[in-house]
């Protein structure tokens, strides 16, 4: 049996973070090797188990990412896109896993990622679920079979806390819709429509983002003609699945040749 895989959490005051350390905690095939907080954070220097209201864990919270990943075999990044293109770097450097689940990178963001690619294992994916993994398959697969007499609308609604919209959920399953036609989305993507927009054009994917108390995420594709409508949901209730699906994608990624990789790879969907 191999050793436990050494894995860091960056940006662990967040959300995710937290979750990220629980999951990692619950498994028996993986360590936590580090963890970091941004720069300034009163945290750094400390134990992460002191600071987060438990008892000493051994770990020291790090502001130095460099130091991190120099004892990480992976690292599981929910943070920022300035932030993950420089982790990625350093992964490139440390030749670790680099699980990324940072929404709201922008096509030259992803596209930046490629030289960091060539010398260490990406998985990228706008979210980490299963669910949601086979919500795309279904995706691609629906709009490849329907024309466009039927409208595409990706509907998305997060916590009042989210500050990127749509949600990387959203684009992704809008992304799928786009390849099933075979068109590109930038081309046809019709984003938060306002006042007299005028008639909804042939062949469009719509996005809207829905913002409030405390949702964890829940994803509608619709398919909508005359007379009929498919629609595909997805309800997450709880944030652990996306901090187990990104620790299933760190474990994958061990031993895995270079390149860029998505959760549809992790979990053997890619058709």
């Amino acid at each position: 049996m191999s050793e436990p895989m050494r894995v860091a959490v960056l940006g662990v005051a967040g959300r995710m973070g937290q979750m990220l350390v629980r999951a990692i905690g619950e498994s028996a095939d993986c360590i936590l090797s580090g963890v970091t907080v941004r720069e300034g954070h009163d945290w750094i220097g400390r134990d992460l188990g002191e600071v987060t209201g438990g008892s000493a864990r051994g770990v020291m919270v790090s502001g130095d990412p460099l130091e991190v990943f120099a004892g990480a075999e992976a690292v599981i990044d929910f943070t920022t896109p300035a932030a993950t293109l420089a982790h990625s770097a350093l992964a490139a450097q440390a030749r670790a896993v680099h699980v990324i689940g940072t929404t709201g990178m922008s096509a030259a963001d992803i596209a930046a990622l490629g030289p960091a690619a060539r010398h260490a294992v990406i998985v990228r994916a706008g979210n980490m679920s299963l669910g949601v993994n086979l919500l795309t398959v279904l995706t691609r697969q629906i709009a490849a079979a329907l024309d466009a007499d039927f409208d595409v609308e990706v509907v998305e609604m997060h916590h009042r806390h989210k500050v990127d919209a749509p949600s990387g959920t959203a684009l992704m399953l809008a992304e799928a819709a786009a390849e099933g036609r075979g068109v590109t989305l930038g081309d046809v993507a019709d984003r938060a429509r306002d006042g007299l927009t005028g008639a909804r054009k042939r062949g469009d994917i719509g996005l809207a983002a829905l913002r409030g108390g405390d949702v964890a995420g829940e994803h509608d594709v619709i398919f909508a003609a005359d007379g009929e409508r498919i629609v595909l949901r997805h309800l997450a209730t709880d944030r652990m699945i996306f901090a187990r699906g990104a620790l299933k994608a760190a474990l994958w990624g061990r031993g895995k040749p270079p390149g860029e990789y998505d959760m549809q790879d992790v979990l053997g969907l890619r058709t």
